[in-house]
C-alpha cells in the first residue's frame, strides 16, 4: 500500500528526515513513534504532498509521487495536528464545503454526511457551530472529514495531542474500529500508550533516522519482556530479563528496595536513544 525507500528531507544543513524506508500493508494501523523532533511530521509531509522529499522515492499504491499526485490525493484522506475547521460554520456546513471541495455529487454527500457524522458520534450536534465543540469533538469531526470522499489510506498526524486521558481513549476506540473498514491507517505520536494500543507495527524515529521496526509485542520481547528498576546512587537503574523468574532472581540479590515490571515502548526507546519519548 505505501512503499518509502532512502527518504531524505534536508531543511538547509539539518537534515529532518535520514535515508527512511519502510512498507506499510492494507488494513494496517501503522505508528511512527518518537520524540518532538524526530521526523514524524515532516515524514507525513511529504506522504501528503505538502513537502517534497530531497531524495528517495514514495509509492502508494502502485503510483509514484511526484508523479501521480492527483491519483494519490484521490486515495488518502488527512487530519492534521491543528485543527482547520472553519470556526464560523456548523459541524454539518464543514462537512458539506468539504465534500464540495472535493467534488463528491449532491446525492452522496446527502448520504455520507449523515452516515459519518453517526459513525463519529456527532448526529445531535450537527447543527452546532464548529467554535462550541469541545477538542475531542472537533478532532472526531476532522476525522469525519478525511473519511468523507472514502479514502483508501488515512494519515493522523498526532491524533491526540492536547486532549486529556478520557478523550483520548474515547477517540483511540474510534480509531481502532477504522480497521474493520480495510482502512490504512498511519499515525504519528510521541505518546507510548497511544502506540501500543493501537498500532500493529511501529517504526521508532531518532533524529530523522528509523531505529527500530516491528510491532510492539515484539519490540519488548526483544528487550526482555520483565524490567527490574531500582535506586542506587547514580538514579534510577533498570536491568531487562526474558522471564519473571530471571528478574526475581536479580531482584532478590539486591541490597535496595527493587520493583519487578512488564516492560513497554519507552523502556525499548530509552536503551536506544537514552532518552524519553516524551517531550
Amino acid at each position: 500500500m505505501i512503499q518509502i525507500a532512502n527518504l531524505v528531507k534536508k531543511f538547509g544543513d539539518r537534515t529532518a528526515v535520514d535515508g527512511l524506508s519502510l512498507e506499510i500493508g492494507q488494513g494496517e494501523i501503522f505508528g511512527l513513534l518518537g520524540p518532538n523532533g524526530a521526523g514524524k511530521t515532516t515524514t507525513i509531509r511529504m506522504l501528503t504532498m505538502l513537502s517534497r522529499p530531497t531524495a528517495g522515492t514514495i509509492s502508494i499504491q502502485g503510483r509514484q509521487l511526484p508523479q501521480d499526485e492527483q491519483q494519490v490525493k484521490q486515495l488518502i484522506g488527512i487530519v492534521p495536528q491543528h485543527f482547520n475547521l472553519d470556526a464560523d460554520l456548523t459541524v454539518e456546513e464543514n462537512l458539506e464545503l468539504h465534500g464540495r471541495l472535493q467534488h463528491i455529487p449532491c446525492e452522496q454527500r446527502r448520504q455520507r454526511i449523515p452516515e459519518l457524522l453517526a459513525y463519529v458520534e456527532l448526529a445531535e450536534r450537527a447543527g452546532d457551530k464548529v467554535q462550541n465543540l469541545s477538542g475531542g469533538m472537533k478532532r472526531r469531526l476532522m476525522i469525519a472529514r478525511a473519511l468523507l470522499h472514502k479514502p483508501r489510506i488515512l494519515f493522523l498526524d498526532e491524533p491526540t495531542v492536547g486532549l486529556d486521558p478520557q478523550v483520548r481513549r474515547r477517540l483511540w476506540d474510534l480509531i481502532r474500529r477504522l480497521r474493520g473498514d480495510s482502512l490504512t491507517v498511519l499515525l504519528t505520536t510521541h505518546y507510548i500508550e497511544e502506540a501500543e494500543f493501537l498500532c500493529g507495527r511501529v517504526a521508532i524515529l531518532e533524529q530523522g533516522r528509523l531505529i527500530a521496526l516491528n510491532s510492539p509485542a515484539e519490540l519488548c520481547r526483544r528487550l526482555g519482556q520483565y524490567a527490574v528498576e531500582w535506586s542506587a546512587d547514580a538514579g534510577r537503574r533498570t536491568t531487562f530479563f526474558h522471564s519473571r523468574e530471571e528478574a526475581a532472581v536479580f531482584a532478590g540479590k539486591l541490597t535496595e528496595t527493587a520493583t519487578i515490571r512488564r516492560s513497554n515502548l519507552e523502556d525499548v526507546f530509552v536503551e536506544l536513544t537514552g532518552r524519553k519519548v516524551a517531550g
